[in-house]
């Protein structure tokens, strides 16, 4: 275990939340959480849809100073106020050394960050934004593009990097890849928090994933996570369950 994460822990501010019957506190892995442990240099949050991980990661990403619609920490815009006050209540355990680098990337939002570094990019008398970006428009790629040009060319290295859902935008060939990348910056002392669907990311050796349940939150294997045994069931056997889907009743 590496002394340069950034990051070592999350704790929930218990004693000052306000009702646990309001949201977001009212999310069964929020309205569990007590310290989740940051041990390895890539941590997984994973789980269906509606077990909070979005907010969860939205909400430290807020908590260390990042727009909630994603960006570097000087990209501080707002098209629409609609994050959770969980940042709030989140106190953030540091190690004892500061990240060079920052980034906050998630794909519901990107486009509203390109938008903005277009509008920045305006300003004559100012250096382009867009070169760190890989030099062509965010917006004159496919979204999928724009997403994985920014995760290779943006991400300088000695980082903290939280990003939401990233394989939304990417082909399973550019998850692979990406991986390669994560592998690449974690050499150059870069920790991730990473919350997915995706078994390929999940994959990274020496990672840790954290699954949110209804009953709370959990550490899981690669084997032990729902979305690994449900893809391994389909591709073992997907004539199978594809006629089960499908059967008419």
């Amino acid at each position: 275990m590496d002394s340069f994460r950034y990051l070592k822990s999350i704790k929930l501010k218990r004693e000052e939340v306000p009702a646990f019957d309001r949201y977001p506190f009212t999310i069964p892995s929020v309205r569990t959480l007590d310290e989740l442990n940051l041990d390895h240099d890539v941590t997984f949050i994973v789980g269906e849809n509606g077990m909070g991980k979005s907010t969860l990661v939205e909400s430290i990403a807020v908590a260390l100073g990042f727009n909630p619609e994603g960006g570097s920490l000087n990209l501080q815009f707002s098209t629409f106020d609609s994050h959770s006050e969980l940042d709030q209540y989140l106190r953030i355990i540091r190690g004892p050394n500061k990240p060079d680098d920052g980034y906050f990337l998630r794909a519901e939002s990107f486009y509203n960050v390109a938008t903005q570094i277009s509008k920045l990019d305006e300003d004559p008398f100012g250096a382009p934004i867009i070169n760190s970006y890989g030099g062509k428009s965010l917006h004159e790629q496919s979204h999928g593009e724009a997403f994985f040009s920014t995760f290779m060319n943006r991400f300088y290295g000695h980082g903290i990097y939280i990003l939401d859902e990233p394989e939304a935008a990417l082909s399973p060939l550019r998850q692979m890849s990406m991986l390669t990348r994560i592998h690449e910056l974690v050499k150059q002392k870069s920790q991730f928090i990473i919350a997915t669907h995706s078994p390929i990311l999940m994959a990274y050796p020496s990672s840790t994933i954290i699954e949110l349940c209804e009953d709370g939150m959990r550490e899981k294997n690669l084997e032990e996570v729902g979305h690994y045994r449900i893809m391994q069931q389909f591709f073992n056997d997907h004539k199978r369950m594809i006629h089960h889907l499908l059967k008419d009743d």
